[in-house]
């Protein structure tokens, strides 16, 4: 099999495909598509079938921005009986291959989450059965060896599944790449979810002491109620931040607050003593990419976390592709030194969150 499956938001497949064969054309590997709309999976199919697996490793998927997980294909989809569907998954896999974990997984849609509870149930026996035939690795590891993979197992039905494999250090650790959050009671509205999953995604957890530290100052453009001021205040940050709307009394009563009533493209710090500049803004993402780059160029934050709202249509992609060059052009045309990360999250809907993380500033 020479095809490559990509999880994504059911509804944003155009998106990507277009991606996949466009990143993957820079490395010269060529293939053409195959998807369902509203499934939240795209298969790659490659001309060359050696190039799969160059892909895999050659491509970060932390440079893909609307993929959640993806994984080479082993064969085609496998057929299984009624009974026996462990027996019948363990012969097809043989014992050439080792594994160091099982992901038995389904597509985000109405027919996949009503297969979840099969899946899950499934997967026990499938993973002892494995173990037992050298295929799996007997337990979790802490560490992995360089080249170590990952087994998955995506279930269409009951009776039909595909296997692949994809390398451990280059996958989300999240099964389907879906970071499940529980919604916090004290927080003021269900966007605080974005901001949550995108320190999760974006800011590896032994840089958590400095990067997302108590006593941090922070501005957050587009503020009201509080939902991503939320997550700046429990983290124990100061936070300016900034609306014409009302800030949760929550928020405010807990001192790390001060609620500037001003448009978030009118507002500047008085001080350059600011860390993190977060910003949801419900406006023209030509004009949120603008401001961005500015505070960056300016050095008005040292990191910022931004959504840039994506316009309804087919160009989705080319959209976003636009924004990220022209916030690129900004920062080398002032010799600033930083790395830029995007991706469409699980708590996205019509938006792409962007991580900007300056490097140097000349």
């Amino acid at each position: 099999m020479n095809a490559i499956y990509l999880y994504c938001r059911p509804g944003f497949e155009n998106e990507c495909a277009a991606e996949i064969q466009e990143k993957a054309g820079w490395n010269e590997i060529y293939g053409f598509i195959k998807l369902k709309k509203n499934q939240g999976l795209v298969e790659f199919h490659v001309y060359d079938a050696s190039q799969v697996d160059v892909l895999m490793q050659k491509l970060p998927l932390t440079r893909l921005i609307f993929t959640r997980q993806w994984f080479a294909a082993i064969g085609e989809p496998l057929e299984l009986p009624e009974y026996n569907r462990v027996e019948a998954i363990c012969e097809a896999l043989g014992d050439e291959f080792h594994y160091e974990d099982l992901r038995v997984e389904t597509l985000d849609t109405n027919d996949g989450k009503a297969l979840s509870k099969f899946s899950r149930k499934l997967s026990v026996p499938l993973r002892q059965a494995l173990r037992k035939q050298g295929v799996l690795a007997a337990k979790e590891q802490a560490e992995h060896t360089r080249g170590a993979t990952n087994l998955h197992a995506l279930f269409f039905s009951g009776q039909l599944v595909q296997l692949g494999y994809s390398y451990i250090a280059n996958s989300s650790i999240h099964p389907m790449g879906i970071a499940r959050l529980k919604f916090p009671s004290k927080a003021p509205s269900r966007s605080t979810l974005k901001l949550d999953e995108a320190f999760l995604y974006f800011i590896p957890r032994d840089e958590w002491d400095t990067r997302l530290a108590s006593g941090l100052n922070a501005v957050d453009l587009g503020s009201a109620p509080g939902g991503w001021t939320y997550q700046l205040v429990r983290r124990g940050m100061m936070v300016k931040a900034v609306d014409n709307g009302p800030m949760a009394d929550s928020l405010m009563e807990t001192g790390q607050v001060k609620h500037y009533q001003l448009d978030g493209f009118k507002f500047r710090p008085s001080k350059k003593n600011n860390y993190w500049l977060v910003c949801d803004m419900i406006e023209n993402s030509t004009r949120v990419a603008k401001l961005m780059a500015s505070w960056i160029v300016d050095g008005d934050c040292k990191e910022a976390i931004f959504n840039l709202k994506l316009k309804p249509g087919k160009n989705r992609y080319q959209q976003v592709m636009k924004n990220l060059a022209q916030i690129k052009d900004v920062l080398s045309d002032n010799d600033v030194w930083y790395e830029m990360y995007a991706k469409h999250l699980y708590y996205d809907r019509e938006e792409v969150t962007v991580h900007v993380r300056v490097l140097n500033q000349r």
